[in-house]
């Protein structure tokens, strides 16, 4: 590339996307259909560094409409729908390719949860029945040959059907609660390792007949606590002690946000801007505390609107409520690469449960968490796919929204219901992927100085804009969820510091720039492992690049 100029300029680094002078506007953004019939409902999904999307469902649904690859079959005695079945029960979708592959995984993964390693490998733990203690691997490859594997060694030491994970500072995972399971425990284990109790578990559950507290909301703390969330409740746990730091205020309002109520939960983007001290939780949606009780009897009540967000950090957090354009229960919370949150998915009326919601919401939310309460959401493009109970979504290294799953009956039921079983697999792609604005905002990395990075160092940038740095850029890091019944577990979202040098190119209409960027200081902030890294310029993010934070 021949130079016209180098000269080092002053960029205006804000630390978060809505502090620009003039937020863009926000548009409905488009949906599209990429897949007809994936042949396997998505009620478990997560985003890998090889650029493919991982989903499954349950092994006892019976036969699915995506057989194994020839020769290939799952025998297992302990299935209680299909002893011998040759169809699928998870798939892997290549984003480039926009098609699946079967994949075979044996024991039942019905309500189970997962978390990545900092190699990538994706560790999936629990179930239901043969399944509830097994723990299961799964390595990305970019070969299209990789598959599903059963741990040979220890299992769970507990039932583990609902319960929640969080990859920690250690490389370790934490897997919390699960149906009558109020302890935690990990993996990998210390020889002779068991269960920890967890009363809180057992004193945020309101009756014995109804466990409405499951998949807890987890996040990792900056203080490398544990913030737990379930019911109407929640704690900074030190799991290292099994001695609970701090106590939050309740969430005013009734109503339960967990499983069967089926809330979300987001943790907003850390920043380098406080050294990314500051920690703050947003809870959106539930249900009444009858609810369950009621769908039960054919009565589908509304779900809550209601949002609260708090600031676990400070020395005397509290609640701050505001409400959502409508009711909403089944719904997924995600991270958007410049930082903003999309809630898509659900129901307005009903809980989590087979046949137990109608009324589905079809309308994505924009939050937008710098606006004033009142002033944050933005009701999106309808998708014309209701997404009921085992729906899911994941984020896209290109900034789209990937959505899939919905299955509200005990297997596939295609016919003669409302709600059928739903194979189709679509995207969202949000309003920062109009041409308007890509035209002239959005960044493309041309090149990283590396993509294995230790904690604290800087590493180096290359990307190009359509037109001069005007506005706020930024560097955003990215943990994809494990999503699954609304929970988005591990995502995390870090807003690095960074300084920008300008290198003026010839002749080729774009400005490239070079950009010193620091990586997060410890694992404390930023859990071993790949994030997606995007370059965001006025709100407008690049498609990312898989970086390993080591």
């Amino acid at each position: 590339m021949k130079l016209k100029a180098l000269c080092l300029v002053t960029a205006l680094l804000s630390l978060w996307p809505w502090e620009a002078k003039a937020q863009l506007a926000v548009k409905p953004g488009k949906w599209k259909l990429l897949i007809q019939n994936g042949g396997v409902s998505a009620m478990h999904m997560t985003t890998t560094h090889e650029n493919t999307v991982v989903m499954f469902d349950r092994t006892n649904f019976g036969p699915s409409q995506l057989q194994l690859d020839k020769g290939r079959c799952r025998d297992n005695p302990q299935d209680t729908a299909l002893k011998h079945d040759c169809t699928a029960h998870s798939i892997e979708y290549t984003i480039s390719a926009n098609r699946v592959r079967p994949l075979v995984i044996f024991t039942d993964t019905w309500c189970s949860s997962g978390a990545f390693t900092a190699n990538g490998t994706l560790v999936q733990t629990g179930g239901y029945r043969d399944g509830s203690r097994d723990i299961r691997y799964f390595v990305p490859c970019s070969g299209g040959n990789c598959d599903w594997n059963n741990f040979e060694g220890p299992k769970l030491a507990a039932d583990r059907w609902y319960a929640a994970n969080q990859v920690l500072p250690d490389n370790r995972i934490i897997i919390v609660g699960g149906t009558r399971m109020f302890n935690y425990e990990f993996v990998p284990k210390t020889p002779g390792e068991g269960v920890f109790n967890l009363p809180f578990l057992s004193q945020t559950r309101t009756s014995a007949q109804v466990e409405n507290n499951l998949y807890p909301f987890l996040h990792l703390s900056s203080d490398g606590n544990l913030f737990i969330f379930a019911n109407r409740d929640s704690i900074l746990l030190n799991y290292k002690t099994n001695a609970v730091v701090k106590t939050f205020p309740r969430m005013p309002g009734d109503g339960s946000r967990n499983y069967p109520s089926t809330g979300s939960s987001v943790m907003l983007p850390l920043s380098a801007s406080d050294g990314f001290t500051k920690v703050e939780v947003v809870i959106c949606g539930g249900c009444p505390d009858n609810g369950f009780a009621l769908a039960s009897a054919g009565n589908f009540t509304d779900a809550l609107r209601s949002c609260g967000r708090m600031v676990i950090t400070d020395p005397n957090p509290s609640w701050s409520m505001e409400d959502m354009p409508g009711p909403r229960t089944m719904s997924d919370m995600l991270i958007l690469p410049n930082g903003e949150i999309i809630i898509v998915n659900g129901a307005a009326k009903g809980v989590a449960g087979w046949d137990m919601a109608t009324a589905p919401v079809l309308t994505p939310y924009l939050y937008r968490p710098s606006a004033a309460s009142g002033q944050r959401f933005f009701t999106l493009a309808a998708t014309g796919i209701p997404r009921m109970y085992h729906s899911s979504a994941s984020m896209l290294a290109d900034g789209r929204v990937f959505v899939g799953g919905s299955n509200p009956h005990a297997g596939y039921v295609f016919s003669g219901t409302t709600f059928p079983t739903e194979l189709r697999l679509e995207a969202y792609s949000p309003y920062y992927l109009e041409d308007v604005y890509t035209s002239q905002f959005r960044p493309n990395i041309m090149s990283l100085s590396s993509n294995l990075i230790s904690y604290a160092a800087t590493f180096r940038v290359v990307y190009s804009l359509p037109n001069p740095l005007t506005g706020v850029i930024q560097f955003n890091a990215y943990a994809p969820s494990f999503t699954t019944h609304t929970n988005s577990m591990n995502q995390r979202l870090l807003i690095l510091a960074a300084k920008t040098l300008t290198i003026v190119s010839n002749g080729t209409g774009n400005v490239v720039y070079s950009s010193t960027v620091t990586a997060p200081p410890s694992a404390v902030v930023a859990p071993p492992g790949y994030y997606m890294l995007f370059v965001v310029n006025n709100g407008i993010p690049s498609v990312a690049r898989w970086v390993q934070f080591s």
